[in-house]
């Protein structure tokens, strides 16, 4: 019997109270069906597809509803409860799913929606699991480069990106040097598809389209101009790191909006900076 899985088993022995169930009507080892989850007219012989799980005692039990999560997938579920142990999840059974507090990557609260995953603990427990959730994610999707997509954020990466799951299921990342610290886990956004990998993979935009982006970065480049008092110690010749850490933009959508204020007289670009007129 596979704790956390889709399963059929055999009627061996009816009850008042249910059925009990094995993977051979020989097996001594059995599970209980509750009378309310028996189809009707199943008889000891029977076949049943069940899901097996623990109940609130730890007992092993089975239910022929079909839970949010399964064993080797993920999604997206909502937070019931949550205290300093851990958070409790709906995921369709009668029982919230565990989500223990060493396997958040966040704090949560109730209302919040997540992506996990289903593994089973030390106590042979079935819990949930917001981490290593990137080698789960489908490849092949649907979309083609420029389409709008939803996305909900599940990691953040200094060194690449920010993780998404499109639709909750396809593997994508928004690039390193676009401003996404306004995001938390969960977060579910609309974005831009800006290009798709050989291996199906996708790498999204929460930007504009260049030519409706411009405006909005030549906006932000003043701002931080502003910050250093009219005289910005760089110019459109800085490198990708230090446009990315002072700007949050690319290097690319930076000069595009230099050149935005250069061409309206806003701006005088030195050989040291950018300074504002």
């Amino acid at each position: 019997m596979k704790l956390g899985e889709k399963q059929k088993l055999i009627i061996t022995k009816e009850v008042d109270f249910g059925v009990y169930l094995a993977e051979r009507p020989q097996d001594r080892q059995t599970v209980l069906l509750p009378a309310k989850q028996v189809p009707k007219d199943a008889a000891i012989g029977d076949e049943v597809e069940v899901f097996l799980y623990k109940d609130s005692k730890d007992r092993l039990i089975a239910t022929t509803r079909e839970p949010y999560l399964a064993m080797g997938g993920f999604a997206a579920l909502k937070v019931m409860e949550a205290n300093d142990i851990g958070a409790f999840l709906d995921w369709g059974l009668e029982k919230d799913l565990f989500l223990p507090y060493k396997e958040m990557t966040r704090k949560l609260k109730p209302g919040d929606e997540v992506l996990v995953r289903l593994y089973i603990d030390k106590s042979s427990r079935l819990c949930a699991s917001m981490r290593y959730l990137y080698d789960l994610l489908e490849k092949g999707s649907p979309y083609q480069k420029g389409d709008t997509v939803s996305a909900r954020i599940y990691e953040f990466s200094g060194n690449f990106g920010t993780f998404a799951a499109v639709d909750d299921r396809y593997s994508a990342m928004i690039p390193s040097f676009e401003d996404c610290s306004h995001f938390k886990i969960g977060d579910v956004t609309e974005a831009r598809v800006s290009n798709v990998k050989p291996d199906g993979k996708l790498d999204l935009t929460i930007r504009k389209q260049a030519y409706l982006q411009m405006d909005e970065d030549a906006q932000t480049v003043l701002k931080v101009i502003d910050s250093y008092a009219g005289v910005l110690p760089f110019n459109d010749k800085a490198s990708p790191e230090v446009v990315k850490r002072e700007l949050k933009m690319s290097k690319n959508a930076f000069k595009r909006a230099v050149g935005r204020l250069y061409k309206e007289r806003k701006i005088e670009i030195t050989e040291r900076g950018i300074r504002k007129l």
